[in-house]
């Protein structure tokens, strides 16, 4: 709102300054600073306010150390981190633009979900929350959503280099040649970013061409397919993440930030044609979003780091995982998640990896068998005697490593 009041004083009265808002920088910067004010000084009376309704999270003797103390600790914190993310968003990005659109209506669907799963386990003493099914179902309908949005809309698109003969040309005849000059005008397009191929790019519709290339109009199934499966795994990893102190929210903002980089370089023509990456018009002003959220998370973490005063819940932790999948997919990087979410991927997999040898063993030997002391696979390094702030910490520590070598694949062809 902000940038639309300052644009109108630009052009009626030349007011000074106004020129700022017209800068991805200054707004970006804005928006991580007030998302921080807001998450510490408002953070507070939401957390005071949740013990008043005695919002306390329930704890079940799993035998871990410090887990009895955590008792009666307010949770839906998620909200802080809902408020803190969307009010400078609503402040300082261009609310018109599709990518922005697509988030806020995420945080709030994904938000919602959880809220609801939240409320049910504290309001209604049901420890189980919302129904599995319901969660799956929500997370299917963003998914379709945003895969559809994002293949019909006409303001997602994607814009080509000139092939190298026809640049070379232009670059001799006028070195100082606008970059615009250099790449083909806005197309549709159903291409990805994807590792270790070459030009790292694949486009969906290879997947159903291959067998008649008049399938091409059904490219669009797959992309929604895609984009279900994608919100759904991040979604439900960042929720099994958030299990001990900090790990999801530090995790989360590390992963946030890594696709702000993207974001920006790949919404930036220049940048995108240097690194010769894909360029993808308007998408930077996701940068603003991701700085609001940033400064949410690192916000949230002031009270959620050990000993927590406050717990996200899942009203928080789905939330982030939606943004998280949205964002990925938006900047046409989401096969790159495996490697920079690779603390959520490895967090599901103990689970899967778990309950599977579990049943097999149990019906083979009648008697069930474990790979881990217990899963999530946090929870295994609590039972070999780490404390959780050093879990925490060392799952930071592999998480930021995760993210150079999620940047660094983008250079390797």
């Amino acid at each position: 709102m902000l940038y639309y009041l300052f644009e109108y004083l630009e052009k009626q009265f030349e007011f000074p300054g106004a020129t700022l808002f017209g800068y991805i920088s200054f707004r970006s910067a804005m928006a991580i600073i007030l998302s921080l004010l807001i998450s510490t000084i408002f953070g507070k009376r939401i957390i005071k306010f949740l013990q008043k309704q005695q919002v306390g999270e329930s704890i079940r003797d799993l035998g871990l150390e410090g887990q009895v103390e955590k008792a009666g600790t307010p949770t839906m914190g998620g909200i802080i981190i809902i408020m803190a993310t969307l009010i400078p968003v609503l402040l300082f990005a261009k609310l018109e633009n599709i990518y922005i659109i697509l988030l806020i209506v995420t945080t709030v669907w994904m938000g919602t979900i959880g809220f609801i799963d939240d409320y049910i386990k504290k309001f209604k003493n049901d420890k189980e929350g919302l129904k599995g099914r319901f969660k799956v179902l929500g997370q299917v309908g963003l998914g379709i959503i945003v895969g559809t949005t994002l293949y019909f809309h006409p303001n997602v698109t994607l814009k080509e280099k000139l092939p190298e003969a026809q640049r070379q040309e232009i670059l001799m005849s006028s070195p100082n040649v606008e970059a615009t000059k250099l790449f083909q005008d806005e197309e549709k397009s159903t291409k990805t970013t994807i590792p270790f191929v070459k030009g790292n790019e694949f486009d969906y519709a290879d997947l159903i061409t291959w067998i008649n290339p008049g399938l091409q109009k059904y490219a669009w199934v797959i992309f929604i397919i895609v984009a279900i499966f994608i919100i759904t795994a991040v979604s439900n990893g960042a929720n099994l993440t958030d299990g001990i102190d900090g790990l999801a929210a530090g995790t989360s903002a590390i992963i946030v930030l890594t696709l702000g980089i993207f974001a920006w370089v790949s919404g930036n023509i220049i940048f995108s044609d240097y690194l010769n990456i894909m360029y993808i018009p308007r998408v930077e002003e996701i940068t603003i979003y991701i700085a609001a959220f940033v400064g949410a998370l690192v916000g949230f973490l002031w009270y959620n780091t050990y000993p927590a005063q406050v717990f996200m819940g899942d009203t928080g932790s789905l939330t982030i995982g939606g943004i998280i999948a949205v964002i990925a997919i938006a900047v046409r990087k989401e096969w790159l998640i495996p490697v920079l979410c690779g603390i959520f991927l490895a967090e599901n997999l103990s689970v899967v990896m778990q309950v599977s040898y579990f049943k097999y063993t149990k019906k083979k030997y009648g008697e069930g068998r474990r790979i881990f002391k217990m899963s999530p696979l946090h929870h295994h390094y609590q039972k070999s005697g780490y404390h959780e702030s050093k879990i925490v910490t060392r799952f930071w520590i592999v998480g930021i490593l995760l993210a150079i070598i999620t940047i660094v694949t983008l250079k390797i062809r």
